[in-house]
């Protein structure tokens, strides 16, 4: 395996047939996406069709306290953190540093060790190396035995992402992607926070590393895929889309469930195409607006005591042999 070091070192079926707006959604998917920002959502994810409902507080808690985050007999367990912005200074959060060890207080209160953490990007807000190593150092605090990570575009400010490859970027092939198995699952990490015009951009030299690391793989192989920028178009007026995803998603057709997870727009946002399903996570840092909500994604300003309920952890877990992943969002609350 690559790109990792040690730890201790949706859409109802009829949305299609609505008219498009100019960001890539019918009005029906916008509007009942947005419910959910912000809160815990419970995901089931089967045969690339999600089953969704929002999740109050106490039945979060009585779940996690049952230690229902996944089925009892899943043989992967995993956790998605995102944005943890370290260095950020501002009246949206004045604490990042305090959030993002919330959050990881949280993932090792999960009840179980997960096989691993990714780091879904933006790890620090300016690039500088004393943020990536704080946030190294912080890492290190996650009881678990990997943690993976993708960049952000604030993780590569000024240099390319080198700082970040520096710290973060050992094994890793190109600007910094790699793919790993673990438990019957064959995982892509994507970088597409560099090259950036408006919209992120993976590259003809990680597409064709796409082409080459599934052509081998069994059509019935369970993908997860890892970015920081949507590989769909959930907002292209902000850049939250890849202006170059389509190319991937071709290649992930033939497979029977596809999962890509990402950051960047902190929040909670799920669409499902096909065999594909998109999730959207949350970030420890602060909340940006909804689409359209705001004349531009600028880190939004709640009252403390709801600052907590827009930030959050994600843990996912498969049982080898089935065709199901299932997936939780859960509050930093």
């Amino acid at each position: 395996m690559t790109g990792y070091y040690d730890s201790h070192d949706s859409a109802p079926a009829d949305d299609t047939e609505q008219p498009a707006t100019e960001h890539g959604m019918s009005r029906r998917q916008l509007m009942r996406h947005a419910g959910w920002f912000g809160g815990a959502v419970v995901l089931t994810v089967a045969s690339g069709e999600v089953i969704s409902r929002i999740a109050d507080s106490r039945e979060t808690n009585s779940m996690a306290a049952a230690g229902a985050t996944t089925p009892a007999n899943s043989s992967l367990r995993f956790v998605q953190v995102s944005d943890s912005h370290i260095g950020f200074q501002g009246p949206a959060n004045t604490d990042v540093v305090g959030s993002f060890t919330e959050a990881i207080n949280q993932v090792n209160s999960l009840g179980f060790r997960p096989d691993f953490v990714m780091h879904s990007g933006d790890l620090t807000h300016l690039s500088t190396a004393g943020q990536f190593d704080q946030v190294k150092q912080m890492l290190t605090g996650m009881q678990t035995d990997r943690v993976f990570t993708v960049p952000g575009e604030h993780d590569s400010i000024g240099d390319a992402g080198r700082a970040y490859r520096k710290t973060f970027g050992m094994g890793t092939l190109g600007d910094g992607w790699y793919s790993f198995d673990t438990h019957g699952v064959h995982f892509i990490a994507l970088v597409n926070t560099l090259s950036l015009e408006k919209l992120g951009h993976l590259g003809n030299d990680q597409i064709d590393f796409v082409r080459k690391d599934i052509a081998g793989l069994s059509s019935d192989t369970p993908i997860v895929v890892f970015s920081h920028i949507p590989l769909f178009a959930m907002y292209p007026k902000w850049g939250w889309s890849t202006d170059d995803a389509l190319k991937v998603i071709a290649l992930l057709r033939r497979f029977s469930s596809v999962t890509c997870l990402n950051g960047h727009v902190h929040q909670l946002f799920t669409k499902t195409d096909g065999n594909i399903t998109f999730h959207s996570a949350t970030t420890t840092a602060y909340p940006l607006p909804k689409p359209g909500r705001a004349p531009a994604p600028t880190p939004q300003v709640v009252p403390a005591r709801q600052l907590k309920d827009a930030l959050g952890i994600r843990t996912v877990g498969y049982r080898q042999g089935d065709r199901e992943l299932a997936v939780k969002d859960q509050r930093l609350a």
